[in-house]
């Protein structure tokens, strides 16, 4: 499958192997800037980086320091470079929660993880191409979304602030109602319609049939959540 839809930040590099960025991208660097004072002088996680997008906007807009963490060496690698591309200081990890939590706590925390539901293995008549893992998250779409929020506390600092950039289709109110069983005030704060890209796209079929949405639909909405350390 080729991803054709236009990146949102053309500066950015990605390659084959690395997922462009796209409206979700976006929409959660609109989000973490509306921060009543923005990132300015805070520690700021970005995880599931990716091509480091968030990463990046994160640190021109004045954060003190910036992690990027992410699972994939080549993601991690792609980051390191775009971040050095555009002269920003920007701490890559390669790893996932243990490497996240031993680098914090966190001002903020902000997160574009993998959040599409996946048809099983055994489903899948026509296996993906591509950095599959930077959407994939398993038949419920919640893969990476569930333990984020559980971790959510332990990588904040006092009154921290997560930042998570989801589809309707992985259970907006699950994020939220996790979040608020640890302990975090948690809501939606913006919302877009968008266009299926090639990846809903290639699913909607597979989702109508496992009754995850109606049939013909060709929109979704990508939801923001910001949850709050007491």
């Amino acid at each position: 499958m080729t991803l054709s839809a236009a990146p949102i930040s053309p500066t950015i590099v990605t390659g084959d192997d690395v997922y462009a960025p796209q409206e979700d991208s976006h929409l959660l660097i609109e989000q973490m800037n509306a921060l009543p004072g923005g990132v300015v002088d805070k520690t700021v996680l970005d995880f599931c980086t990716g091509s480091g997008v968030v990463a990046i906007a994160a640190a021109g807009s004045g954060a003190a320091a910036v992690t990027a963490v992410d699972l994939c060496p080549n993601a991690a690698r792609c980051a390191a470079d775009n971040a050095a591309a555009a002269g920003l200081d920007v701490d890559v990890l390669v790893g996932s929660f243990p490497e996240a939590l031993a680098a914090g706590p966190y001002d903020v925390v902000v997160c574009n993880p993998p959040y599409v539901p996946a048809p099983a293995i055994e489903d899948q008549v026509t296996p993906l191409t591509g950095p599959t893992q930077a959407w994939d998250a398993s038949v419920d779409g919640r893969l990476v979304l569930d333990p984020l929020c559980a971790a959510a506390p332990d990588l904040l600092t006092a009154n921290g602030t997560l930042l998570v950039v989801q589809s309707e289709y992985s259970g907006t109110a699950q994020t939220v109602d996790a979040l608020r069983r640890v302990g975090m005030d948690a809501e939606v704060i913006a919302e877009q319609r968008v266009e299926f890209g090639p990846v809903m796209k290639s699913r909607a079929t597979w989702m109508h049939e496992k009754g995850l949405m109606d049939e013909g639909c060709h929109e979704e909405t990508l939801v923001v959540i910001l949850a709050t350390k007491r």
